[in-house]
This record gives structure tokens, sequence and C-alpha cells, in this order.
């Protein structure tokens, strides 16, 4: 059973909203749109350059981004797009430490614990920050203090709370980590050693085995939380390049989907004297859900979310079985992002920076308005498109590219 984190007014305050799924916490929202898309409540344009989405949490917005050689958190205003503060944090020099062909800053969403905020940079700078004014409380390096290895498009991943620990994954032989979230000091490890790739923990219990669900090249990974020992390893999503997306959990059902050809897989987890038994229900490939990076979501017993299937197309997948129910190629994009709130889909193409409000259909792509970005960053992305994530709180949709964030109002 996935544990269940409660929210209240709207906040987004970790990667992939309150539970790490997509979903935003409650909140009453339009279920359609004008047709010149909903209202701009603010813009703010100078957050860097990289990939960061934002989150949400308490009135304020975090986000980061390099600015002038440097790995920077910032802080704004939610309701009115000022600034709080800004805080460097770590180098933003690439040089040769990753491939930066596709654009460079930090990939990372913050994740806000109580009166701190969790920050990790593109070049594995991890800093523990006060949320009220953004002083460092506490930073660390993942390659000179765990002998991690910066990926080859950098570090990527969003930071865990779990309790007391910051969970995070430098890679190597130290593969995953648990600090003492006050201190920064290495509390806990992983008894496997794998390279770190671009998934974000999430963290699972079934029966009584609590687990730290995450991928690899090698394919899905299950380590015990609190053993650290890997329980298992189902290599249907791994592949030789980038695994991204995270994975979700249902019951005792995990899905996850990958890029470059692997497709998706549902395992089933059946835990019998205390072990844990990992069983494929299926495993999908062509023409099927084969998620790049931009995520996808659970409603009812569907996934949704963008495949690289078909030159790349929105999709529906019944969950129980795998079959594709529906998939529709909309706009140009060639990979897209999506969450969910208020029984709605926000679904983002990464080409034309247009965000799409649809309904959860099991039938067909049903759109119900559309919003596009008012400006396009005037940095240099090289290869890279519009990849940070829609996030939805504080009854606003939050948009970005590079260094321009706009929010729009979409409460009811």
């Amino acid at each position: 059973m996935f544990p269940v984190a409660v929210m209240a007014d709207g906040n987004w305050p970790q990667w992939r909203g309150p539970n790490r799924d997509g979903h935003a916490a409650p909140q009453s929202l339009l279920k359609s749109w004008p047709e010149q898309g909903p209202k701009l409540a603010w813009k703010f344009g100078e957050n860097g350059s990289g990939y960061s989405s934002v989150t949400v949490s308490d009135g304020q917005v975090f986000t980061l981004g390099k600015i002038n050689d440097r790995a920077f958190a910032v802080c704004l205003n939610s309701n009115t797009g000022a600034k709080i503060w800004t805080k460097d944090f770590g180098s933003g020099v690439v040089s040769e430490s990753y491939n930066a062909d596709w654009g460079d800053g930090p990939r990372s969403s913050p994740t806000v614990d109580g009166e701190f905020v969790y920050c990790l940079s593109d070049l594995g700078s991890l800093a523990c920050l006060d949320r009220r004014s953004g002083t460092v409380v506490w930073s660390k390096d993942f390659v000179k203090d765990f002998g991690g290895k910066v990926p080859y498009w950098g570090y990527s991943e969003s930071i865990l709370i779990d309790g007391d620990k910051v969970i995070a994954t430098p890679g190597g032989a130290a593969f995953i980590v648990g600090l003492d979230k006050k201190t920064g000091e290495k509390v806990w490890e992983s008894k496997c050693s794998y390279e770190a790739q671009y998934v974000s923990i999430i963290k699972a219990n079934f029966g009584e085995v609590p687990v730290y669900l995450t991928a690899t090249k090698p394919g899905l990974i299950g380590i015990h939380a609190e053993t650290g020992e890997e329980l298992f390893n189902v290599p249907k999503t791994g592949n030789p390049t980038a695994v991204i997306p995270t994975p979700i959990v249902s019951g005792n059902r995990i899905y996850h989907s990958s890029g470059y050809g692997a497709g998706n897989v549902a395992i089933d987890i059946n835990v019998e004297n205390g072990k844990l038994i990992a069983k494929t229900a299926y495993d999908k490939s062509k023409e099927s859900m084969e998620n790049h990076h931009g995520g996808y979501i659970l409603h009812e017993g569907t996934i949704f979310g963008f495949s690289k299937a078909f030159r790349g197309v929105w999709m529906a997948q019944d969950l129980k079985t795998g079959d594709v129910l529906w998939s529709k190629k909309v706009g140009s994009g060639k990979s897209g992002s999506i969450g969910f709130a208020d029984g709605m889909l926000y679904c983002y193409d990464d080409g034309d920076g247009i965000c799409y409000l649809a309904k959860p259909s099991k039938t067909g792509w049903e759109p119900a308005g559309k919003v596009k970005l008012p400006e396009i960053t005037a940095m240099d992305r090289k290869k890279g498109a519009i990849w940070a994530h829609p996030v939805i709180a504080d009854r606003k949709l939050f948009i970005r590219d590079q260094e321009k964030l706009f929010a729009f109002d979409i409460g009811q």
C-alpha cells in the first residue's frame, strides 16, 4: 500500500505533487477554459536556465535555475509572483561533467518539508535551506561525499523525504543513501551498486515490508527501506540510454514505463513468509505506452500519458490488462508531461508550449481548453525542449520555460 500524504490548501510540495503520483491536492478548479485560455495571474522572468519544475507550499513557490554559472534556488510569493529570496547553493559550471547538448542547469524539483526546502543541482550539490530566508542549513556533494558519478545528462532526481531521512541517489557503491534531514549526515545506504539514472524514488509498503522503488538501466528495482537489501530487479523497462519516469503503485501492482524502446510493465508484488515475490502481470512495447520523461497518471484504473508510439501521441492504457484504450496525435510535440487536478488532466506539449485541459476519458481524447506560453525563453536550449512539468496548486496552473515562469488563475 502506498503511504498517503494529507495536504491542505492546494499545496504541491514535491515532485509530482503530494504523493508523487501526478495528482494535485484537492481544490475547486474550472472544468473548461475560455477560448483565449485562463487569465494570467503573474509572470516571473529571473529563474535562470534549467528544467526544474516548481513546488508550492503555504503561499511560497520554489524552483531552481542556473544563474551566472551558479546553481540557485528561487522563492516567490504564490499570489503575486514577487521574489522573496534567491540562494546560491552550488556550482553550475558543467565543463565536461555531463553532456549539455540538450541544455544545462538544474533538472530537479525542490522538496519542501516543514521549515526546510531540499534542493539538488545537476552536478550533485544537495542543500537543505531554511524556507523563510534561504539560508543554507547544510550541504553535501554527491560525487565528493558519496563517490557518485554525474549521469550522462546530469543529476535529475527530486529528493524524497521519508520520516527523518533524506533519500537520494548518488549512484555507485552507495547507490541510494539516507541522510539525517536536519544535519545531512549519512545514516543509511542501500546494499547494491548501480549508476544513477534520472528517476525520482517513491516509497511503498507491501504487507509489512517498506520498499523504495526506483529504476536504472538494468531495470525496475525494489530496495528494502530498512535493511537496504535489493528485493527485486525487473529488467523490462531498463534500457541502455536513459531511464527517467517515476513508477506508480496501485495496491500490490507497480506500473512503470520508459523510453528508448523499453515500453511498459506491470508487476504484482506478493508477500510470502515475509519475503516479496515480484511477478510480471504484463509487459508491452510496440504501439503501447513508451513514456520518455513526461510521466503518467493513474485515474480510475486508467493510465494517461504521452507515448513515443505512433511518432508521439497522448494515450490511455488499461492498468489491469495493459490494453491501449485510445491514442491521439495533438500538436507537434515529441513528448509531453502531465498532471491531474479536480477530475481533469493537464497535458503539456513540450514542442508548442501548450497546456491542454482534458477530461480523463476511457474512450477518447476530450479537450476542454488550452493555454499557450505567452512568451518562450530567450535562452539557447540547444537541442532541448520545454521539459518542466505543469504544476497545479493554490488554484493556479504554473508552467515554465527556462527563466520564464507563468501562473494562471484556474480556480472556480
